[in-house]
């Protein structure tokens, strides 16, 4: 790791955290988890106070609320993590369906950048799902939590529940809040700690998975063996990148490939494709090649803003001149796409918002959250392949997978970014074959694996994978068709890699 992320690290992260010389005692370490309990009741809902004393963060929730997980004996937590003075992360907190004194536990992070984790908890994978058309939810049986304590988190503040109490501007250092909240996460839930444990994102997570957390939790946990540093070790033995978007580069080639020769239908014919392909490498790849190579915060903003320009728009123009394609699931078009959001409105509901403890109104991808990531010419500007490499390289059990009807971060850019990582397996991975997937027979997609790295296109399926299931749609293309796409793949997959263990057929 670079001095310059170690620097940085020490002085946002720990400024409040117990430095010692020596690796700590049990009696320090029993003093780092100690905190203060009280009760008290707000509105006529009862909620839980925490203040974890070495950290200086406070946690603020509801217990079992008896919203989304209505499995009987399956506890949940949803509430606030104060730290940094103003700021409160909204966290929502599902214990596993099954035995969770013995689960692995795994936080699920959607993209944007700027978006709201609710999106992956109510559309994806959570314990509840919004089904043929209804205002309220119903168990989800393949929620993730079928197998693995889930925890979902609105990061940066600013965005979905979580925020500023000051009326500052978001921020994008989320990584040193999510460590500093998982400390005392582990002090007022101990039974939770000591287990494997899992990070699972989407889209933009491409970015922010392999890097900001990743890195984060391997630092700490070095900083903590070595003793400079007094905390709960975060044993990251899984990542999981649904959808991801790596490095702008490859992505924006892999569009205009995509674009082309998908699986589905073209969206430009052989002439605007070689002209895309042409304006890219004349006209955009230096300065691409030039932020993701160390560039500054402006010249990343100039290869972002550039590319936007003269390759985004005018794709953008020739794939869909009526702006009625949905680029996430190319098999849409028009307003009445999937997955529905009607847990917007559910979320606003006074009711549910009283009683989950949240304190502000839901927004799912706020503007300011977002423009605040472009400011620095972050968003898929800078590459993210050396630190997924470093991730694959520590042995990391690793998987990519992507839905095969998404143009954004698609399947053809994810398996270029899977091939071109540097680690021990690259010859290996790059020369292997893809075979079927399968699920109780079933093929859901193709993958391949080598050692510790997995990578699984998913047959029809758009950028939110789990989603999927069987429907009647595409009228638009004069086809009736019945996609059946089970989410048991996607809990398949999540399963397989939290097992520490490559992607197998069942």
């Amino acid at each position: 790791m670079q001095l310059h992320l170690v620097t940085f690290a020490v002085g946002l992260l720990f400024q409040a955290v117990v430095s010692v010389a020596a690796p700590p005692s049990a009696q320090e370490l029993a003093a780092f988890l100690r905190g203060k309990r009280s009760f008290e009741e707000r509105d006529g809902v009862k909620r839980t106070i925490f203040e974890h004393r070495a950290t200086s963060s406070k946690m603020d929730f509801v217990e079992n609320s008896g919203v989304c997980e209505t499995t009987p004996g399956v506890n949940q937590y949803s509430g606030y993590f104060s730290v940094g003075g103003t700021k409160n992360m909204w966290f929502w907190f599902f214990e596993s369906r099954n035995d969770p004194k013995n689960a692995p536990l795994a936080v699920w992070i959607n993209g944007g950048p700027g978006c709201s984790s609710m999106i992956g908890l109510f559309e994806e994978n959570g314990p509840c799902q919004f089904y043929n058309g209804s205002s309220t939810p119903s168990l989800n049986p393949y929620s993730w939590n079928e197998y693995a304590n889930m925890l979902y988190i609105d990061q940066p503040v600013g965005v979905g529940f979580s925020y500023d109490s000051a009326a500052s501007a978001p921020t994008v250092v989320s990584a040193p809040f999510v460590w500093t909240f998982m400390q005392a996460f582990y002090a007022q839930f101990p039974q939770y700690e000591n287990r494997d444990f899992g990070l699972f994102t989407e889209s933009y997570g491409g970015h922010f998975g392999p890097g900001k957390f990743s890195q984060l939790f391997h630092f700490s946990n070095s900083a903590i063996k070595a003793g400079s540093v007094t905390g709960q070790n975060i044993d990251l033995v899984a990542l999981g990148i649904n959808n991801g978007c790596y490095e702008r580069l490859i992505l924006e080639k892999s569009q205009i490939d995509y674009l082309y020769s998908n699986s589905y239908y073209p969206l430009i014919n052989a002439s605007t494709h070689a002209s895309l392909l042409h304006v890219l490498e004349t006209n955009a790849t230096a300065p691409l090649e030039k932020c993701a190579n160390g560039g500054t915060d402006a010249e990343c903003v100039f290869a972002n803003v550039n590319c936007i320009l003269n390759v985004d728009n005018p794709m953008g123009e020739a794939a869909d001149p009526n702006s009625t394609l949905d680029w996430y699931d190319i098999r849409q078009h028009g307003n009445n796409t999937v997955p529905p959001s009607t847990y917007i409105n559910y979320l606003s509901d006074p009711a549910i918002m009283k009683a989950i403890g949240a304190q502000i109104n839901y927004t799912e991808c706020p503007n300011p959250a977002h423009d605040l990531f472009s400011s620095t010419g972050d968003p898929e500007a800078r590459s993210q392949l050396p630190e997924l490499s470093a991730v694959v390289q520590s042995g990391v059990q690793t998987v990519m997978f992507a839905g095969d009807a998404d143009v954004v971060c698609n399947w053809f850019g994810g398996l270029v970014v899977a091939d071109s990582l540097d680690w021990h397996g690259k010859k290996e991975f790059g020369s292997k074959k893809v075979e079927n997937y399968t699920v109780d027979g079933a093929v859901g997609g193709t993958f391949k694996n080598v050692d510790n790295l997995s990578w699984l296109r998913v047959f029809n399926a758009g950028h939110e994978v789990p989603y999927f299931r069987k429907w009647p749609w595409i009228e638009e293309m004069r086809v009736v068709l019945t996609v059946h796409v089970e989410p048991a793949l996607a809990l398949q997959v999540f399963k397989q890699t939290m097992q520490k263990k490559a992607l197998r057929h069942t």
